[in-house]
């Protein structure tokens, strides 16, 4: 029942310029699959939680036994954020949003421009590692939010419609210390069918309780 890195949806190539090959390799290969690795090395202590998804793992931080927690916390969700991230980027994406998360972020930010520019801000303004969201309230309300480290938003409560990784690996190679610009260029690799299938599965009712993520 271990956890397994799902592979690219994409060739390691297909979202260049905007994401080098160097970087998706790395950043697929080496960093999610370390993140699989240590997940899996952290419940070999707890057997008993062997049949959980990682978002599973994620939504009740308390239940999880204290000596894998800190494990869990990092690797679970780094498992979920970068799963979720290789599905939200496609070849040839971007554009404006259509069909009802564009209709959401209308109905809350005003456009689909000052979406970005609040969106981006959040990215640009998190302290160090970490990912910038736009997540689903209880309420079914939507807001802009930041998470520290590979934290998700399912831990507090929320649903991640979709998220950016401001992690120095998921940029540094091609943009340096230049993270704004990264910022602005990633919008050309967005998967806007994909966030919208996300983001009905928020207005179903799913919401927090998303349908467990299935891993062999």
């Amino acid at each position: 029942m271990a956890h397994e890195l799902p592979p690219l949806p994409y060739a390691y190539e297909a979202l260049e310029p905007t994401i080098d090959k160097q970087t998706m390799t790395l950043h697929h290969d080496m960093h999610h699959g370390a993140y699989v690795k240590n997940l899996n090395a952290a419940l070999e202590k707890h057997p008993e939680l062997a049949g959980q998804s990682a978002e599973d793992l994620i939504r009740d931080l308390n239940a999880i036994p204290e000596d894998i927690r800190a494990a869990v916390r990092n690797n679970a969700g780094g498992h979920v954020n970068h799963t979720m991230f290789w599905k939200i980027m496609k070849p040839k994406g971007g554009g404006d949003p259509s069909g009802p998360i564009a209709e959401v972020i209308q109905k809350t930010f005003g456009n689909f421009n000052d979406f970005k520019t609040k969106f981006n801000d959040a990215g640009a303004k998190q302290f160090g590692s970490g990912w910038a969201w736009l997540a689903g309230k209880p309420n079914g309300d939507v807001q802009i939010m930041s998470t520290p480290n590979q934290d998700n938003p399912i831990s507090q409560g929320l649903y991640p419609i979709f998220g950016n990784d401001v992690w120095e690996h998921a940029y540094y190679l091609k943009y340096n210390n230049r993270r704004p610009e990264y910022l602005a260029a990633w919008w050309n690799t967005v998967n806007w069918d994909e966030i919208n299938k996300r983001f009905a599965a928020f207005k179903a009712g799913k919401g927090v309780h998303e349908p467990a993520m299935a891993h062999r």
